[in-house]
């Protein structure tokens, strides 16, 4: 059994994560967080909502996901280092890879069909 409180109440077709297009809030201290943030968008750069991206660490292990905001957006709390980002999504699909730092880290992720 899981406890939705109004902070974590579901945004995305029933994905408990919070909502992408949301700005961080301001408890959050960017020198010391490392957050991978980006947009998914398809070949001809249209934003892709509703896309799935998976967090893997460098060894291609899962860790996390997300589905992306009506714009595109997406975001994670990761630690400093090497990532893959993979997006999954009816406009196709696509990696990115991200040498995170602390503070934010911006990237876009394109996806094409195969």
């Amino acid at each position: 059994m899981s406890i939705v409180t109004a902070e974590s109440a579901v945004t995305a077709d029933g994905c408990a994560a919070p909502d992408q297009s949301a700005p961080l809030p301001a408890s959050v201290d960017v020198a010391k967080e490392t957050v991978i943030a980006g947009t998914v968008v398809a070949a001809g750069g249209d934003p892709v909502g509703g896309a799935y991206v998976r967090l893997l660490d460098a060894t291609g292990e899962f860790t996390a996901e997300v589905v992306t905001s009506p714009e595109g957006a997406f975001r994670f709390f990761a630690a400093p280092g090497r990532w893959t980002l993979r997006a999954l999504s009816r406009a196709g699909n696509g990696d990115a890879e991200v040498s995170a730092d602390r503070g934010i880290n911006q990237l876009t992720l394109t996806v094409a069909q195969d």
